[in-house]
Protein backbone atom coordinates (compact mmCIF):
# COMPACT_ATOMS: atom_id res chain seq x y z
CA UNK A 1 0.00 0.00 0.00
CA UNK A 2 0.88 3.87 -0.88
CA UNK A 3 0.06 7.09 0.91
CA UNK A 4 -0.06 9.56 -1.56
CA UNK A 5 -1.62 13.10 -1.79
CA UNK A 6 -3.27 14.68 -4.98
CA UNK A 7 -4.17 17.81 -5.45
CA UNK A 8 -3.83 21.97 -6.07
CA UNK A 9 -2.35 24.64 -4.03
CA UNK A 10 -1.25 28.05 -4.56
CA UNK A 11 1.77 28.04 -5.41
CA UNK A 12 1.45 25.94 -8.45
CA UNK A 13 -2.17 26.82 -9.43
CA UNK A 14 -4.26 30.44 -10.30
CA UNK A 15 -6.49 31.54 -8.53
CA UNK A 16 -9.09 31.22 -10.94
CA UNK A 17 -8.61 27.23 -11.01
CA UNK A 18 -8.12 27.13 -7.39
CA UNK A 19 -11.18 28.54 -6.79
CA UNK A 20 -13.41 26.50 -8.89
CA UNK A 21 -12.13 23.32 -7.36
CA UNK A 22 -12.61 24.39 -3.18
CA UNK A 23 -14.67 21.86 -1.68
CA UNK A 24 -17.31 23.93 0.75
CA UNK A 25 -17.48 22.36 3.89
CA UNK A 26 -21.36 20.80 3.69
CA UNK A 27 -19.45 18.86 0.60
CA UNK A 28 -16.95 17.15 2.26
CA UNK A 29 -18.51 14.34 3.19
CA UNK A 30 -20.10 13.52 0.04
CA UNK A 31 -16.77 13.89 -1.91
CA UNK A 32 -15.08 11.42 1.08
CA UNK A 33 -17.86 8.80 0.27
CA UNK A 34 -17.11 9.38 -3.15
CA UNK A 35 -13.48 8.34 -2.52
CA UNK A 36 -13.74 5.49 -0.25
CA UNK A 37 -15.83 4.03 -2.52
CA UNK A 38 -13.24 3.38 -5.27
CA UNK A 39 -11.83 -0.54 -4.83
CA UNK A 40 -8.36 1.16 -4.56
CA UNK A 41 -8.99 3.92 -1.78
CA UNK A 42 -8.20 1.96 1.97
CA UNK A 43 -8.61 5.64 3.70
CA UNK A 44 -9.18 9.03 2.60
CA UNK A 45 -8.82 12.88 3.95
CA UNK A 46 -9.64 15.96 2.11
CA UNK A 47 -7.74 19.20 2.98
CA UNK A 48 -9.75 21.87 1.14
CA UNK A 49 -8.95 25.51 2.28
CA UNK A 50 -8.71 28.91 0.45
CA UNK A 51 -5.31 28.18 -1.19
CA UNK A 52 -5.86 24.44 -1.87
CA UNK A 53 -7.18 21.44 -2.16
CA UNK A 54 -5.91 18.02 -1.62
CA UNK A 55 -6.66 14.71 -0.95
CA UNK A 56 -4.67 12.34 1.14
CA UNK A 57 -5.39 9.09 0.63
CA UNK A 58 -3.69 5.97 1.16
CA UNK A 59 -4.08 2.98 -1.76
CA UNK A 60 -3.03 -0.34 -3.08
CA UNK A 61 -1.79 1.40 -6.95
CA UNK A 62 -0.70 4.57 -6.90
CA UNK A 63 -1.29 5.14 -10.53
CA UNK A 64 -5.01 4.33 -10.66
CA UNK A 65 -5.28 6.40 -7.03
CA UNK A 66 -3.97 9.68 -9.46
CA UNK A 67 -6.59 8.78 -11.87
CA UNK A 68 -9.52 8.41 -9.41
CA UNK A 69 -9.03 11.64 -7.73
CA UNK A 70 -8.21 14.13 -10.78
CA UNK A 71 -11.10 13.00 -12.16
CA UNK A 72 -13.50 13.57 -9.25
CA UNK A 73 -12.11 16.90 -9.12
CA UNK A 74 -12.58 17.58 -12.73
CA UNK A 75 -16.44 16.21 -12.39
CA UNK A 76 -16.95 18.60 -9.22
CA UNK A 77 -15.56 21.50 -10.21
CA UNK A 78 -16.51 21.67 -14.60
CA UNK A 79 -12.51 22.07 -15.26
CA UNK A 80 -11.06 20.26 -17.85
CA UNK A 81 -9.09 17.76 -16.25
CA UNK A 82 -5.96 18.54 -18.69
CA UNK A 83 -6.26 22.05 -17.37
CA UNK A 84 -6.04 20.53 -13.77
CA UNK A 85 -3.23 18.58 -14.44
CA UNK A 86 -1.23 21.41 -15.76
CA UNK A 87 -1.21 22.53 -12.01
CA UNK A 88 -1.62 19.51 -9.94
CA UNK A 89 0.39 19.11 -7.13
CA UNK A 90 1.63 15.33 -6.33
CA UNK A 91 3.56 13.31 -3.72
CA UNK A 92 3.80 10.17 -2.23
CA UNK A 93 5.41 8.06 1.00
CA UNK A 94 8.04 10.01 2.87
CA UNK A 95 7.18 13.27 0.36
CA UNK A 96 3.70 12.82 1.66
CA UNK A 97 4.74 13.31 5.97
CA UNK A 98 7.22 16.05 4.79
CA UNK A 99 4.30 18.14 2.49
CA UNK A 100 1.80 17.82 5.32
CA UNK A 101 3.81 18.78 8.03
CA UNK A 102 4.97 21.74 5.91
CA UNK A 103 1.21 22.87 5.61
CA UNK A 104 0.24 22.68 9.44
CA UNK A 105 3.38 24.61 10.25
CA UNK A 106 2.20 27.14 7.35
CA UNK A 107 5.27 26.84 5.96
CA UNK A 108 3.26 26.29 2.65
CA UNK A 109 0.96 29.13 3.18
CA UNK A 110 0.32 32.27 1.46
CA UNK A 111 1.62 34.13 4.55
CA UNK A 112 4.34 31.88 6.27
CA UNK A 113 3.19 31.11 9.56
CA UNK A 114 0.22 31.88 9.77
CA UNK A 115 -2.39 30.16 12.51
CA UNK A 116 -5.21 29.39 10.51
CA UNK A 117 -3.86 26.49 8.44
CA UNK A 118 -3.44 24.27 11.71
CA UNK A 119 -6.93 24.32 12.69
CA UNK A 120 -7.57 23.40 8.81
CA UNK A 121 -5.64 20.19 9.12
CA UNK A 122 -6.70 19.40 12.45
CA UNK A 123 -10.66 19.61 10.98
CA UNK A 124 -9.64 17.86 8.02
CA UNK A 125 -8.89 14.98 10.29
CA UNK A 126 -11.60 15.41 12.61
CA UNK A 127 -14.05 15.56 9.56
CA UNK A 128 -12.69 12.54 8.13
CA UNK A 129 -12.78 10.26 11.23
CA UNK A 130 -16.48 11.65 11.39
CA UNK A 131 -17.33 10.33 8.33
CA UNK A 132 -15.72 7.01 8.27
CA UNK A 133 -13.03 7.57 6.20
CA UNK A 134 -9.90 7.27 7.86
CA UNK A 135 -7.65 4.63 9.13
CA UNK A 136 -4.76 3.88 11.02
CA UNK A 137 -1.83 5.69 8.74
CA UNK A 138 -3.48 8.52 8.20
CA UNK A 139 -4.96 9.39 11.27
CA UNK A 140 -1.00 8.80 12.34
CA UNK A 141 -0.01 11.04 10.07
CA UNK A 142 -2.33 13.59 10.73
CA UNK A 143 -2.10 13.59 14.50
CA UNK A 144 1.15 14.27 13.88
CA UNK A 145 1.49 17.18 11.49
CA UNK A 146 -0.79 18.86 13.89
CA UNK A 147 1.65 18.12 17.00
CA UNK A 148 4.60 19.28 14.45
CA UNK A 149 2.48 22.31 14.10
CA UNK A 150 2.29 23.00 17.23
CA UNK A 151 5.90 22.34 17.84
CA UNK A 152 6.91 25.14 15.16
CA UNK A 153 5.12 27.78 16.66
CA UNK A 154 6.29 26.69 19.79
CA UNK A 155 10.25 25.98 19.48
CA UNK A 156 10.61 29.23 16.51
CA UNK A 157 9.64 32.87 16.59
CA UNK A 158 7.36 32.08 12.85
CA UNK A 159 4.20 32.78 14.22
CA UNK A 160 5.34 36.07 15.89
CA UNK A 161 4.33 39.05 15.31
CA UNK A 162 1.11 39.90 12.33
CA UNK A 163 2.07 36.90 10.80
CA UNK A 164 -2.17 35.11 10.72
CA UNK A 165 -3.71 35.43 7.52
CA UNK A 166 -5.73 37.77 8.43
CA UNK A 167 -3.72 40.37 10.17
CA UNK A 168 -1.79 40.26 6.49
CA UNK A 169 -5.10 40.86 4.68
CA UNK A 170 -6.06 44.03 7.53
CA UNK A 171 -2.97 45.37 6.81
CA UNK A 172 -2.84 45.04 3.26
CA UNK A 173 -5.95 46.86 3.62
CA UNK A 174 -4.36 49.60 5.50
CA UNK A 175 -1.71 49.95 3.41
CA UNK A 176 -3.97 50.81 0.66
CA UNK A 177 -5.83 53.20 2.40
CA UNK A 178 -2.67 55.25 3.06
CA UNK A 179 -1.58 53.54 5.91
CA UNK A 180 -4.92 54.77 8.40
CA UNK A 181 -7.87 52.83 9.30
CA UNK A 182 -8.08 55.57 12.33
CA UNK A 183 -11.97 56.86 12.57
CA UNK A 184 -12.99 54.90 9.64
CA UNK A 185 -16.06 52.83 9.12
CA UNK A 186 -15.66 49.12 8.45
CA UNK A 187 -17.74 46.40 7.01
CA UNK A 188 -17.34 42.91 7.84
CA UNK A 189 -18.71 40.15 5.31
CA UNK A 190 -19.06 36.46 7.05
CA UNK A 191 -19.11 34.77 10.52
CA UNK A 192 -16.92 31.78 10.18
CA UNK A 193 -13.20 31.03 11.46
CA UNK A 194 -11.52 33.93 8.71
CA UNK A 195 -14.00 36.47 9.73
CA UNK A 196 -13.63 36.24 13.60
CA UNK A 197 -9.51 36.81 13.04
CA UNK A 198 -9.98 39.67 10.92
CA UNK A 199 -12.66 40.88 13.09
CA UNK A 200 -9.73 40.53 16.35
CA UNK A 201 -6.76 41.96 13.76
CA UNK A 202 -9.18 45.05 13.02
CA UNK A 203 -10.09 46.04 16.84
CA UNK A 204 -6.54 44.05 18.16
CA UNK A 205 -5.63 47.39 20.63
CA UNK A 206 -1.58 47.31 19.46
CA UNK A 207 -2.61 48.79 16.36
CA UNK A 208 -2.30 52.29 16.08
CA UNK A 209 -5.45 53.19 14.05
CA UNK A 210 -7.87 51.28 14.95
CA UNK A 211 -11.64 51.81 13.06
CA UNK A 212 -13.93 53.46 15.09
CA UNK A 213 -16.56 50.87 13.89
CA UNK A 214 -16.95 47.67 12.72
CA UNK A 215 -20.19 45.90 11.33
CA UNK A 216 -20.38 42.48 11.10
CA UNK A 217 -23.13 41.83 8.47
CA UNK A 218 -23.99 37.46 8.36
CA UNK A 219 -26.99 35.83 6.79
CA UNK A 220 -27.52 34.10 9.85
CA UNK A 221 -27.57 36.41 12.56
CA UNK A 222 -26.76 33.85 15.65
CA UNK A 223 -23.64 33.14 14.47
CA UNK A 224 -22.81 36.99 13.58
CA UNK A 225 -23.58 37.48 17.14
CA UNK A 226 -21.55 34.51 18.30
CA UNK A 227 -18.39 36.42 16.42
CA UNK A 228 -19.62 39.69 18.76
CA UNK A 229 -20.59 38.66 21.74
CA UNK A 230 -17.85 38.75 24.89
CA UNK A 231 -15.36 40.98 22.88
CA UNK A 232 -13.56 43.30 25.19
CA UNK A 233 -13.01 45.97 23.02
CA UNK A 234 -13.89 49.92 22.99
CA UNK A 235 -14.36 49.82 19.02
CA UNK A 236 -17.97 49.98 18.24
CA UNK A 237 -18.90 46.02 16.96
CA UNK A 238 -22.23 45.66 15.96
CA UNK A 239 -24.16 42.85 14.17
CA UNK A 240 -26.26 43.80 10.83
CA UNK A 241 -28.37 41.37 8.68
CA UNK A 242 -27.41 40.61 5.07
CA UNK A 243 -29.96 42.31 3.23
CA UNK A 244 -28.82 45.65 5.03
CA UNK A 245 -25.72 45.32 3.49
CA UNK A 246 -26.04 48.45 1.16
CA UNK A 247 -27.50 50.86 3.75
CA UNK A 248 -24.19 49.71 6.23
CA UNK A 249 -21.63 50.15 3.15
CA UNK A 250 -22.74 53.84 3.08
CA UNK A 251 -20.32 55.81 4.36
CA UNK A 252 -18.02 52.81 4.82
CA UNK A 253 -14.38 53.22 4.00
CA UNK A 254 -13.63 49.43 4.10
CA UNK A 255 -15.90 46.21 3.10
CA UNK A 256 -13.99 42.53 4.05
CA UNK A 257 -15.68 39.57 2.64
CA UNK A 258 -14.91 36.01 4.18
CA UNK A 259 -18.03 33.96 3.44
CA UNK A 260 -18.17 30.54 2.38
CA UNK A 261 -20.16 30.63 -0.80
CA UNK A 262 -19.82 29.21 -4.69
CA UNK A 263 -21.58 31.96 -6.00
CA UNK A 264 -20.63 35.86 -5.13
CA UNK A 265 -22.52 37.27 -2.70
CA UNK A 266 -21.77 41.00 -3.48
CA UNK A 267 -22.53 42.75 -6.86
CA UNK A 268 -23.41 46.37 -8.32
CA UNK A 269 -26.43 46.54 -6.63
CA UNK A 270 -24.90 46.73 -3.02
CA UNK A 271 -22.56 49.28 -4.57
CA UNK A 272 -24.68 51.82 -6.53
CA UNK A 273 -25.65 54.04 -3.92
CA UNK A 274 -22.16 54.71 -2.70
CA UNK A 275 -20.72 58.32 -3.13
CA UNK A 276 -17.91 60.63 -1.58
CA UNK A 277 -14.61 58.61 -0.56
CA UNK A 278 -14.13 55.45 -2.49
CA UNK A 279 -15.08 52.19 -0.74
CA UNK A 280 -12.01 49.26 -0.62
CA UNK A 281 -13.29 45.62 -0.85
CA UNK A 282 -10.95 42.93 0.31
CA UNK A 283 -12.37 39.72 -1.19
CA UNK A 284 -10.83 36.81 1.45
CA UNK A 285 -13.30 34.51 -0.26
CA UNK A 286 -12.51 31.40 -2.18
CA UNK A 287 -14.41 31.28 -4.93
CA UNK A 288 -14.82 35.01 -4.53
CA UNK A 289 -17.58 36.50 -2.92
CA UNK A 290 -17.51 39.70 -4.88
CA UNK A 291 -18.27 40.43 -8.65
CA UNK A 292 -15.61 41.36 -10.89
CA UNK A 293 -17.85 44.21 -12.18
CA UNK A 294 -17.81 45.20 -8.90
CA UNK A 295 -14.08 46.65 -9.12
CA UNK A 296 -15.12 48.39 -12.10
CA UNK A 297 -17.63 50.65 -10.48
CA UNK A 298 -16.68 54.41 -10.09
CA UNK A 299 -16.03 54.77 -6.46
CA UNK A 300 -14.72 51.16 -5.97
CA UNK A 301 -11.21 49.42 -5.65
CA UNK A 302 -11.40 45.87 -5.21
CA UNK A 303 -8.58 43.50 -3.86
CA UNK A 304 -8.58 39.93 -3.42
CA UNK A 305 -6.22 36.80 -1.88
CA UNK A 306 -3.78 37.63 -4.87
CA UNK A 307 -3.12 41.29 -3.83
CA UNK A 308 -1.10 39.35 -0.33
CA UNK A 309 1.81 38.56 -2.40
CA UNK A 310 3.68 41.99 -1.30
CA UNK A 311 2.53 41.62 2.30
CA UNK A 312 4.12 37.94 2.10
CA UNK A 313 7.32 38.73 0.45
CA UNK A 314 7.39 41.51 3.17
CA UNK A 315 6.88 38.77 6.17
CA UNK A 316 8.72 36.52 4.17
CA UNK A 317 11.94 38.96 4.08
CA UNK A 318 11.26 39.69 7.99
CA UNK A 319 11.33 36.08 9.05
CA UNK A 320 13.73 34.45 6.92
CA UNK A 321 15.27 33.37 9.61
CA UNK A 322 12.86 31.84 11.43
CA UNK A 323 11.62 30.03 8.35
CA UNK A 324 15.29 28.47 8.40
CA UNK A 325 14.03 27.37 12.08
CA UNK A 326 10.72 26.12 11.24
CA UNK A 327 12.24 24.09 8.54
CA UNK A 328 14.74 22.31 10.63
CA UNK A 329 12.04 21.55 13.21
CA UNK A 330 10.18 20.13 10.75
CA UNK A 331 13.26 17.66 8.87
CA UNK A 332 13.56 16.18 12.72
CA UNK A 333 9.41 15.65 13.38
CA UNK A 334 9.35 13.99 9.99
CA UNK A 335 12.39 12.31 10.85
CA UNK A 336 10.90 11.20 13.83
CA UNK A 337 7.08 10.02 12.47
CA UNK A 338 8.99 7.73 9.86
CA UNK A 339 11.20 6.07 12.66
CA UNK A 340 7.74 5.50 14.30
CA UNK A 341 6.06 4.28 11.37
CA UNK A 342 8.54 2.11 10.85
CA UNK A 343 8.29 0.40 13.64
CA UNK A 344 4.65 0.33 13.34
CA UNK A 345 4.63 -1.07 10.05
CA UNK A 346 6.91 -4.26 11.15
CA UNK A 347 4.91 -4.31 14.48
CA UNK A 348 2.47 -7.15 13.18
CA UNK A 349 5.31 -9.34 12.17
CA UNK A 350 7.87 -8.87 14.25
CA UNK A 351 4.96 -10.02 17.11
CA UNK A 352 3.89 -13.19 14.98
CA UNK A 353 7.52 -13.58 15.08
CA UNK A 354 8.14 -13.60 18.68
CA UNK A 355 5.07 -15.74 19.45
CA UNK A 356 5.62 -18.43 17.21
CA UNK A 357 9.00 -19.10 18.39
CA UNK A 358 8.06 -18.39 21.94
CA UNK A 359 5.25 -21.40 21.11
CA UNK A 360 7.81 -23.57 20.23
CA UNK A 361 9.96 -23.02 23.49
CA UNK A 362 6.80 -23.51 25.48
CA UNK A 363 6.23 -26.96 23.47
CA UNK A 364 9.90 -27.91 23.93
CA UNK A 365 10.03 -27.18 27.49
CA UNK A 366 6.51 -29.20 28.06
CA UNK A 367 7.96 -32.12 26.36
CA UNK A 368 10.83 -32.85 28.20
CA UNK A 369 8.89 -32.31 31.13
CA UNK A 370 9.52 -35.71 32.27
CA UNK A 371 13.68 -35.14 31.81
CA UNK A 372 13.32 -32.13 33.77
CA UNK A 373 11.11 -33.50 36.76
CA UNK A 374 13.98 -33.71 39.48
CA UNK A 375 15.11 -30.14 38.58
CA UNK A 376 14.45 -27.82 42.05
CA UNK A 377 11.72 -24.45 41.41
CA UNK A 378 14.98 -22.43 40.91
CA UNK A 379 16.93 -24.99 38.76
CA UNK A 380 13.28 -25.13 36.16
CA UNK A 381 13.23 -21.25 36.37
CA UNK A 382 16.80 -21.35 35.18
CA UNK A 383 16.14 -23.15 32.16
CA UNK A 384 13.67 -21.26 31.61
CA UNK A 385 15.40 -18.00 31.59
CA UNK A 386 18.12 -19.69 29.14
CA UNK A 387 15.20 -20.84 26.92
CA UNK A 388 14.02 -17.62 26.90
CA UNK A 389 17.08 -15.61 26.15
CA UNK A 390 17.94 -17.86 23.37
CA UNK A 391 14.65 -16.91 21.58
CA UNK A 392 15.34 -13.50 22.22
CA UNK A 393 18.64 -13.74 20.77
CA UNK A 394 17.42 -15.82 17.41
CA UNK A 395 14.22 -13.12 17.01
CA UNK A 396 16.47 -9.84 17.87
CA UNK A 397 18.44 -9.96 14.17
CA UNK A 398 15.21 -10.41 12.32
CA UNK A 399 13.21 -8.15 14.23
CA UNK A 400 15.87 -5.08 13.27
CA UNK A 401 15.81 -6.07 9.47
CA UNK A 402 12.09 -6.10 9.86
CA UNK A 403 11.87 -3.15 11.41
CA UNK A 404 14.38 -0.94 9.51
CA UNK A 405 13.22 -1.99 6.01
CA UNK A 406 9.42 -1.47 7.46
CA UNK A 407 7.57 0.19 4.08
CA UNK A 408 9.83 -0.29 1.36
CA UNK A 409 10.05 -3.27 -1.31
CA UNK A 410 12.77 -4.91 0.86
CA UNK A 411 11.06 -5.05 3.76
CA UNK A 412 7.81 -6.54 1.80
CA UNK A 413 10.20 -8.98 0.61
CA UNK A 414 11.86 -10.03 3.96
CA UNK A 415 7.86 -10.01 5.66
CA UNK A 416 6.91 -12.61 3.05
CA UNK A 417 9.79 -14.43 3.72
CA UNK A 418 9.82 -14.68 7.14
CA UNK A 419 5.81 -15.85 6.61
CA UNK A 420 7.43 -18.49 4.60
CA UNK A 421 10.25 -19.96 6.67
CA UNK A 422 7.91 -19.53 10.31
CA UNK A 423 5.14 -20.13 8.75
CA UNK A 424 3.31 -17.07 10.41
Amino acid sequence: MSVVVIGLEHQKAPFDVLERVIVPDVEVGKVLTVLRAHENVREAVLVSTCLRTEVYVVVDRFHDAVDDVMELLAERSGVERSVLEEHQSVYFDRGVATHLFRVAAGLESAVPGETEVLGQVRRSLERATDEGAIGPSLSALFRAAVSAGRKVRTDTGIARGTMSFSHASVELAEAHLGGDLGGAKVVLLGAGDLAAGTLSALIDPRRAHRPSEVVVVNRTGDNARAVVDGLETDVSVRVSPLDALSDELRGARLLITAVESELPVVDGTHTEGIVGSPLLILDLGMPRNVAHAVGEAPGVDLLDISDLRSVVEQARDERRSEVAAAEAVIVEEVARYLENERGRGAAPIVVALRERLDAIRHSEVARRSGDLSDLSPAQREAVEALTRSIVAKLVHEPTVALKESAGTPRGERLVEAARQLFGL
